[in-house]
């Protein structure tokens, strides 16, 4: 029947929590409320209330568009779709500046939970517990509205996996395995907490300058409205709208992994802050992503790393004495906010940032307890650009990576807690949207070692990574 869903709960969460490479599933969310959220529905919901909008140019540079480069502004969703469909009612309105032939809008990390509060009963609309998270709804997802052309910055995300459903036009995934990550030349400035950024300008790679992305292997696959798109841990992915308006919702699932991930945060967020607070401003362009808010003090910082800290080995102790904890304790920590969201966001500074005992004990099914990964219909490989395939349950990619999802019909971005896009509002609407840092410039001859070269050696995935281990046994001792 029409109900019946390819995949129990139970299993899908198996697949999830244990694939390692990129996935689609298809025909499993037929019967959400989601499905119906096009913009013009969530325009009539909206009831007029402006939400932030970034713009950024649809010319594809050598350097990365970084959100630091682009504009933001307040608008509707019906002046924005009016805007997107070139209606001359735009003509006055806050995109008037903005020529649709050449700017794309995203409003992106629209937290459901926030910008829906007064109308709490939408949030049964998206129903996570079909892949096996109970409790979990629109309540723990973020909405993306954008138009033809928008996108973000090639990335990965330090905290958990990532559910992705298309609900309205297309996007294009370019997704790297982990272990690419030297080939992306990884960057913390802009820096962002969770997020490491690539240098390397996907859509327009800068060979010269960073030729080991030759030896990059992209995984390329274009969603539709009503996939769903599994992005696995510590797995990069650059995302583009395809279509005039893109929706889609996403909700990331935390892992046990995390933990020790926030402690290399921790580290991270220290090292930045300490090292380009102390910089002459006029020496280099912005560092702080919009989707932080300020630049947070040295105590604050070593406070939030010593509970990371004590959260990681909080999470230890339990794990080992309680391997027998049942997992029905998972709606309850599907849903609980604290540590999962950014701190400032929900009232979880870093001395009020305690673990609940069920975090760490929720048990992730391991590889070879399961049976063989089910590819077909109903769960589509997302393969490598240079494999080409016919077989049943794979993605035939071309070179230039546009083919689609076979006959299915149908993102990720953010983290495992609140993002705030920081209203940054221009009055100049031309020359705000490609304030670029002068050491980003491919252009410009590098005369001298920067503040910038050195964190990009010094908070380098690696490098951070083994300071984390370091700092553990520490406190082990």
């Amino acid at each position: 029947g029409e109900d019946v869903k390819p995949f129990t709960p139970e299993r899908t969460k198996e697949i999830v929590m244990s694939l390692q490479q990129p996935a689609v599933f298809c025909n499993m969310v037929g019967d959400w409320p989601a499905l119906h959220w096009n913009a013009e529905y969530l325009s009539a919901v909206l009831e007029g209330r402006t939400i932030q909008f970034r713009l950024g140019l649809k010319t594809v540079d050598l350097v990365p568009q970084f959100e630091t480069s682009c504009s933001y502004m307040e608008a509707t969703l019906e002046e924005f779709l009016a805007w997107s469909c070139g209606q001359p009612s735009c003509l006055s309105g806050p995109f008037s500046c903005y020529d649709y032939s050449k700017y794309w809008a995203y409003a992106d990390y629209k937290y459901i939970a926030r910008i829906f509060e007064d109308k709490p009963e939408i949030f049964q609309d998206v129903r996570w517990s079909d892949f096996g998270f109970p409790g979990r709804s629109g309540k723990e997802s973020t909405l993306w509205i954008g138009s033809e052309g928008a996108n973000t910055p090639c990335h990965l995300d330090s905290y958990g996996c990532n559910l992705v459903l298309q609900v309205q036009g297309r996007k294009r995934w370019h997704l790297f395995p982990p272990g690419d990550t030297s080939f992306l030349y990884p960057t913390r400035i802009p820096y962002e907490e969770s997020s490491i950024f690539s240098k390397v300008n996907i859509a327009n790679p800068d060979l010269k300058r960073f030729p080991e992305f030759r030896n990059s292997t992209a995984h390329v696959v274009t969603l539709s409205p009503g996939q769903v798109l599994l992005v696995p841990r510590h797995w990069w992915h650059y995302v583009e709208s395809i279509d005039p308006v893109t929706v889609s919702i996403n909700s990331w699932i935390e892992l046990d992994a995390d933990h020790e991930a926030r402690v290399e945060e921790a580290i991270t967020r220290m090292l930045v802050c300490a090292i380009k607070s102390a910089e002459n401003p006029s020496d280099g362009g912005l560092w702080l992503n919009p989707t932080e808010v300020e630049a947070t003090s040295h105590e604050i910082n070593l406070q939030y790393l010593n509970k990371a800290v004590s959260a990681y080995l909080k999470c230890q102790e339990t794990s080992v004495s309680g391997q027998a904890h049942s997992s029905s304790t998972g709606a309850e920590r599907r849903t609980n906010p604290s540590c999962k969201r950014k701190r400032r966001e929900v009232g979880c500074e870093p001395e009020g940032c305690t673990l609940l005992k069920q975090e760490c004990d929720f048990p992730t099914p391991k590889a070879e307890e399961l049976q063989e990964i089910p590819f077909g219909p109903h769960l589509i490989q997302v393969l490598p650009q240079s494999h080409k395939t016919n077989m049943t349950g794979a993605v035939a990619v071309e070179s230039d990576g546009r083919d689609l999802l076979h006959e299915n019909e149908g993102e990720h971005f953010g983290k495992l807690h609140c993002k705030r896009k920081r209203l940054l509002m221009s009055n100049d609407c031309e020359t705000a949207a490609h304030q670029m840092d002068s050491d980003c410039s491919p252009c410009t001859p590098q005369t001298a070692l920067s503040t910038n070269d050195l964190l990009d050696c010094l908070v380098n995935p690696r490098v951070i990574s083994l300071v984390a281990q370091l700092l553990l046994e520490r406190t082990r001792v």
